[in-house]
């Protein structure tokens, strides 16, 4: 699933490729990724706009119009294609032979911006305004914005009574922390995902914060080297197993004990860890 990393690295290669652009046209082949919104309404907001800007915050994409606002989550396996022009998009979407899956294109003055999710679980949405947007208001502090600080991580810890691993998934107290990097995170700081999130002394907070950050722009850099690839229609990003430490190594030797990585389940999902040394 992408995460602040992944978002930020797509917002960064996306944003010279459409900035000041002008939506022509939008094409729905799959309603669903646009519900609650129907097609007539989803169109309404984007005719006509010219994109200002795109940005991320937590593990969404924002696409900013001169009247309105576009929001898209990729779930598990959402991500962006790009087509140099209408015809190409004609020829290669959802085609037979040599096709590409395509839910929904966004035609703009130069280029044709696709969205991609075999499994319909992500969503595209269309606002009027960013004041309508719900997830941008429940969003907490983004976890690469200068108020995600040491002080900031353990007043919410301090507040909290969940586990350390729930604590970090709660995208309302710290946007953009996914599976992957609390994993990562956690093992860095030495601390059990399992203890309880008032339990740690300020030190330990900031220990913590330090983690996050450090592992989140590490995997930033390797989401950019090499930049996504918009025009490959089988393009992901690389090199990230290079920089996990505990993640889908369970049965491996922790790379600072040498104790077997463990696998254990919170809140219906997995949690890598070395039980070991993470107190």
């Amino acid at each position: 699933m992408p995460e602040l990393p992944e978002v930020e690295a797509v917002a960064r290669t996306l944003r010279p490729m459409i900035r000041g652009r002008r939506i022509r046209c939008v094409h729905v082949f799959h309603p669903v990724l646009i519900r609650p919104q129907s097609i007539a309404e989803f169109t309404a907001v984007l005719q006509g706009a010219r994109i200002l800007w795109v940005y991320r915050v937590g593990k969404y994409l924002f696409l900013s119009l001169d009247r309105g606002l576009i929001e898209l989550h990729f779930r598990f396996d959402g991500q962006l294609l790009w087509f140099k022009n209408p015809r190409e998009l004609a020829a290669r979407a959802n085609a037979k032979v040599d096709g590409v899956p395509l839910d929904v294109a966004i035609e703009l003055s130069q280029g044709v911006l696709g969205i991609v999710d075999p499994r319909h679980l992500g969503r595209v949405r269309a606002w009027r305004s960013g004041k309508e947007c719900r997830s941008l208001r429940l969003l907490g502090v983004d976890a690469l914005a200068p108020a995600f600080t040491a002080k900031a991580v353990h007043s919410k810890l301090s507040k909290c009574k969940r586990p350390l691993k729930d604590f970090l998934l709660d995208q309302t107290k710290f946007a953009g922390i996914g599976n992957i990097y609390s994993c990562e995170a956690l093992w860095h700081a030495r601390l059990d995902p399992r203890r309880r999130a008032d339990s740690l002394q300020e030190a330990e907070a900031r220990n913590l914060h330090k983690a996050i950050v450090s592992v989140l722009r590490r995997a930033l850099e390797c989401c950019l080297e090499p930049s996504p690839d918009f025009r490959d229609p089988h393009w992901w990003f690389q090199g990230l197993q290079r920089i996990l430490r505990v993640y889908q190594r369970e049965g491996l030797p922790c790379r600072r004990c040498g104790e077997q990585v463990q696998r254990i389940k919170q809140g219906g999902r997995s949690t890598y860890c070395c039980l070991h040394c993470q107190k």
